[in-house]
């Protein structure tokens, strides 16, 4: 079982950046893709970014170039920098883990932009 532990989102001005990190633990096996989804009131729940235990990555094309994530394979922790925030990335954000189609998710961390 794998246990995921979100942190770092909060209320900022547009225009500005916050970072959000993920650690997974428990049994945590390769190969495994990590990342974000995101959710706003009344819609779907959409890919934000991910990234493989293979370090390839997938950032969906509404942040390119705002976003970016990395991870930190030892600690089996993935980073969502965000930048240039806007008001459409107001949402809740839910980190995942996926195994072979199997999925585990974090609890998620609101994230308000404020204008």
């Amino acid at each position: 079982q794998v246990h995921l532990a979100e942190s770092g989102g909060g209320l900022v001005q547009a225009g500005g950046s916050l970072t959000l990190s993920c650690a997974a633990s428990g049994s945590v096996l390769r190969p495994y893709s990590m990342g974000w989804y995101r959710q706003a009131p009344g819609k779907q729940r959409d890919l934000v970014a991910a990234i493989t235990s293979l370090n390839k990555e997938n950032v969906t094309d509404s942040v390119k170039g705002r976003f970016t994530i990395n991870r930190d394979a030892a600690k089996h922790t993935v980073f969502l920098q965000m930048s240039s925030l806007e008001d459409e990335d107001t949402a809740t954000y839910y980190c995942f883990y996926n195994r072979l189609g199997d999925y585990t998710w974090g609890q998620g961390t609101q994230v308000t932009i404020s204008s």
